[in-house]
């Protein structure tokens, strides 16, 4: 099968969703207060500089190791944080759907705090089906996801075949990413996300050996925030997925 001969995803910067959301679970709120819908919400000042600081560490890698091409949520946080760290880089980008972040439902703009008093019943259900099969009403499971990802590294595999590739996303495709080049298991999946949250901005990379296979380098790495002098920023998950 062809494969690519490096895969990057970077998960955008912090937005001001981010923000809220921390705030709004510390406080015990049940509505994380959002004034944007999910696909408008902007980078915080913080994720702006993150995204420029990303750009920064890109622009220093040799040429032979740089990306061919970028495709992109067409989420605006993630469109900000790839303008930020291509700027001038010649990069060509291009916008795909199926990176945009999971669907929520009607648990979209809650806390955990406001599912379990709103939705209690839905809390109960999550609990019951596991983190990766269930479904809120009008939203997605991660199963949902894996699938529109898994047509979308087809696609990549067959239009770039040996070239290096870039993906801009959101903190559930980098964990599902994962799970479909590497091969996981739910169990393994779920282990990651138990273990591990994903940072603004971080960057996971997978490269092919020489049986043309792409194996995980970095996973989750902020290091290149902290040489270019940027503050990396790390939040719950359940910011993002409130129960």
């Amino acid at each position: 099968m062809a494969e690519l001969a490096t895969l990057w995803i970077i998960r955008h910067g912090e937005s001001t969703a981010n923000v809220a959301a921390t705030h709004a679970e510390a406080s015990g709120e049940e509505l994380i207060g959002l004034s944007h819908r999910d696909a408008d919400v902007p980078l915080s000042p913080t994720g702006e500089e993150q995204a420029r600081a990303t750009g920064r560490w890109l622009t220093g890698l040799p040429p032979d190791r740089r990306p061919d091409v970028a495709v992109v949520s067409p989420y605006l946080r993630a469109v900000s944080t790839a303008e930020l760290a291509l700027h001038d880089t010649g990069v060509p980008v291009s916008r795909d759907e199926r990176l945009r972040d999971r669907e929520l439902g009607i648990l979209d703009g809650l806390t955990g705090h406001g599912v379990r008093r709103r939705y209690p019943d839905e809390a109960e259900r999550r609990a019951r089906l596991g983190k990766f099969y269930y479904r809120p009403p009008g939203g997605e499971s991660w199963t949902d996801v894996a699938l529109r990802l898994r047509t979308l590294l087809g696609d990549l595999r067959r239009d770039h075949e040996g070239r290096r590739v870039l993906l801009f996303g959101h903190d559930a495709l980098v964990f599902l990413l994962r799970y479909l080049v590497e091969g996981l298991t739910e169990s393994d999946l779920m282990a990651l996300t138990r273990e591990h949250v994903i940072a603004n901005c971080s960057i996971t990379d997978w490269s092919a050996d020489d049986q043309d296979r792409l194996r995980l380098g970095g996973f989750n790495e902020v290091g290149h925030l902290h040489r270019q002098g940027a503050q990396p920023t790390r939040e719950d998950e359940i910011h993002a997925e409130p129960v």
